[in-house]
This record gives C-alpha cells, structure tokens and sequence, in this order.
C-alpha cells in the first residue's frame, strides 16, 4: 500500500455516509480525503459518488496529461494507471447515498 494512502484511508473511515472502504479498488479510499462522501457536507471540490463514471476517467486523464488545470490532482492522477482509473471510476458510480 502507497504511504500516503493511509492518512486518506483513516479520514475516508471517519467520514459518515463514506463508501466502504473494504469494498473499494486499491487507490479509492484516498479520493476521500477531498472528495467528500456525503450530501451534507459543503466542499468546493466536487462529490465523486454517484458520478458517472466516464466523466471521472476523462477528469482524470486530463488532470494526468495536464490538459485540465489542477493543483494537486495532477500529481495525484499521475500515480494511476488506467485500469486502475476505471476501476476506481467505476467504484464511485456505483455508489450512492
């Protein structure tokens, strides 16, 4: 498991209404340290559950080529292979509140 991993893995568990994390693809967990689960709490960075999952692949891929503008998620989606991207997009939309 990635080191960075485990501080996003604790606050994903913290989080009420945040998806099982046992159940998750490796690498879905860490969304949930800025992603958040729930309905209720007000974020700037959008919610990943429910997406539709080719929306969150193509976010991705632009964040990982640097087509989409980003701070952090650059960094981020560049630790992810594809199948893991899809794997995780697909995840994410099949969850809901």
């Amino acid at each position: 498991m990635r080191c960075w991993l485990l501080p996003a893995l604790a606050c994903a568990l913290a989080q009420p209404g945040a998806a099982h994390a046992a159940d998750a693809p490796p690498g879905a967990s860490s969304c949930s340290g800025c992603h958040a689960a729930s309905k209720t709490v007000e974020t700037a960075v959008p919610r990943l559950v429910g997406r539709k999952p080719v929306e969150i692949v193509m976010a991705m891929r632009e964040f990982k080529s640097g087509a989409r503008p980003a701070t952090v998620m650059g960094r981020i989606a560049k630790g992810f292979n594809d199948p893991e991207t899809d794997a995780i997009a697909a995840w994410f939309g099949a969850q809901s509140d």
